[in-house]
């Protein structure tokens, strides 16, 4: 009979398992952010830097200033309305890779463009939407004049749905790899129509996939910068480069990390919402 484990033994098996992921975690994340909420509670400095006193002024600032708010909205609309054309198109393609002879060929397209650097890949889009790009040289070769598509709201929706496209697909695609199809077979016996049978059939397995994706998407999309810095030219704020613009030219550094802090609290609500759904999903499952 195996004898049970001393309480040392125990210890040297959780630091062994555990400890290097709790260190990279701890060193990584917790103390930057730890440093991070210190520095927003911090005022400002004759150099920009963070200087006593401590106060809640920089985020009382920040939600009182009608600009600040406005920037988060338009954050949150762009994020928000990005993340729905991509669930219009992930959507269906994921189902279509799913069930195509040539899925691994067609989920090795979806991934190409990871292989290729984030900022090239924004700046192809100052390629196609300049005066002289791709695209207006199609549309002037039908006669019709070349439209001012740089800077714009278009191409930052554009860009941001083209970039993102592979972070909804991929956990969707794994979802409907595991759906049971007999479920659909059992709907049609019971008499349900086909948009009907989808929806009670299929929809609700292919859910952890899609909330799984929102959150892939939603998330970066809302606090994306070089995106709207490249393509929006400045008309086109977010909350991304308002921390950026902080940190750099503004030299703010306590206020960017009050803005930091924001928006992490907006993910951290997101991930905790998906948490909670998921949670009660499972005890349905178990109900």
């Amino acid at each position: 009979m195996r004898e049970a484990a001393t309480p040392a033994q125990r210890l040297r098996r959780v630091l062994l398992t555990v400890g290097p992921g709790a260190f990279w975690l701890v060193l990584f994340v917790l103390i930057p952010t730890l440093i991070v909420l210190v520095v927003s509670l911090m005022s400002r400095g004759s150099l920009g830097q963070p200087v006593p006193p401590f106060g809640l002024h920089n985020y009382v600032r920040f939600f009182s200033d009608p600009l600040f708010l406005e920037i988060i909205g338009r954050s949150l609309w762009i994020g928000l309305w990005s993340t729905l054309l991509v669930i219009l198109l992930g959507y269906p393609l994921a189902f279509y890779i799913a069930q195509s002879r040539y899925k691994e060929v067609l989920l090795l397209l979806v991934v190409i463009p990871f292989f290729t650097n984030f900022l090239i890949r924004v700046y192809a889009w100052i390629v196609v939407f300049q005066k002289e790009g791709l695209l207006n040289a199609f549309i002037t070769a039908f006669g019709l004049p070349p439209a001012e598509l740089l800077p714009s709201t278009l191409a930052v929706y554009v860009a941001t749905v083209y970039t993102y496209l592979p972070f909804f697909v991929l956990p969707l695609y794994a979802a409907v790899e595991r759906i049971d199809w007999s479920l659909l077979e059992a709907a049609y016996d019971l008499g349900a129509r086909p948009v009907r049978a989808f929806f009670e059939a299929i929809f609700p397995q292919t859910l952890p996939g899609l909330l799984a994706g929102f959150l892939l998407v939603f998330i970066p999309a809302v606090g994306t910068f070089v995106i709207a810095d490249l393509l929006g030219g400045g008309k086109v704020t977010l909350v991304g480069n308002l921390i950026q613009l902080q940190f750099g030219s503004a030299q703010n550094w306590a206020f960017g990390s009050a803005a930091s802090m924001v928006l992490m609290a907006m993910v951290l609500l997101g991930l905790w919402l998906y948490a909670r759904t998921q949670g009660e999903r499972g005890l349905d499952r178990l109900v």
